[in-house]
Parts: structure tokens; sequence; C-alpha cells
């Protein structure tokens, strides 16, 4: 479990995303992503058609409850860490991941549940240089997942 790299997905409404997900997922050698919430599965066409099979080659689950993933990830010593633009969370170059590590990803309009965030050992952040305060959720796993595992 030594570079091992799991991704929670609450409640994301977008098939699409979910797809590019998987797609990166598989680019990155995820070792499983939990789908939780109202997040849709590979058995839904419009992720299918954006994962292009990746859907096949990462392994997945789905649970109702995120909370319940974070719990059983953490009793197997896994540190969980929000992708979130919170008041103490840490530019993501800032950061020193400590694997095996679960990356939460929230809904596309209210982020990460409060209730997640409680439960985090870390939080981290994009920087953005413009206007707006955050990237489409698949867009900015690839930049976070990317610079996780290269770290």
């Amino acid at each position: 479990m030594k570079n091992n790299l799991y991704i929670i997905c609450d409640n994301i409404r977008s098939l699409y995303n979910l797809g590019s997900i998987f797609r990166t997922a598989d680019a990155l050698g995820v070792k499983k992503i939990y789908l939780c919430g109202i997040s849709g599965t590979p058995q839904q066409t419009g992720l299918v058609k954006v994962s292009l099979g990746a859907e096949k080659s990462v392994k997945w689950e789905y649970k109702k409850s995120a909370v319940s993933v974070v719990s059983q990830l953490k009793n197997k010593g896994v540190k969980i860490v929000v992708l979130e633009l919170a008041q103490n969370s840490v530019a993501i170059k800032k950061f020193k991941p400590r694997f095996p590590l679960a990356l939460i990803l929230g809904n596309e309009v209210d982020g990460v549940a409060k209730n997640l965030l409680k439960r985090a050992d870390d939080i981290i952040h994009i920087p953005m240089k413009g206007q707006k305060e955050s990237l489409n959720v698949a867009v900015a796993f690839g930049i976070a997942g990317y610079t996780l595992v290269k770290s």
C-alpha cells in the first residue's frame, strides 16, 4: 500500500466529469474509485462515453455514504485529503503527500460537504490566478492527481 491512491467522488452529478475522472485515474494508476451519494456509476451511458473503457481497468465501488468510506479507509491507515479551497487549506505545491492516500472530490457546485472536511487529515487547494476560485472537478483532479503522485 506504499503509493496507493484512492479517489472518493462525493455527489458528483455530471457523468461526463466522472468519465473523465476514470480516464485520469487509469493514467495515474489509481487503486480504486469510490462513487458516493448522487454520483453516477459506469452502468450509465454518459460516463462510459467519456471514460473510453477506463471504467473496466480502474476498480470502483458505489457506496451511499462517503463518510463510511472515509471511516473504512482511515481504519486501514489511509490518509484522507480533501481537494477544496477552505480557510485552512494548503496550496497543493506546498503539500507533502503521505501514502496510502484517499483524495476526496466534491460536488461541482457545493464542493465537499462539511462533514467530510471535518474528517480530513489535510485539505489542499489549487491556487488560482484569475477571477474564478475553482476549476471543473475533472480538471482539478487531473492537476491534483499528477501533482500528488509525482511528489
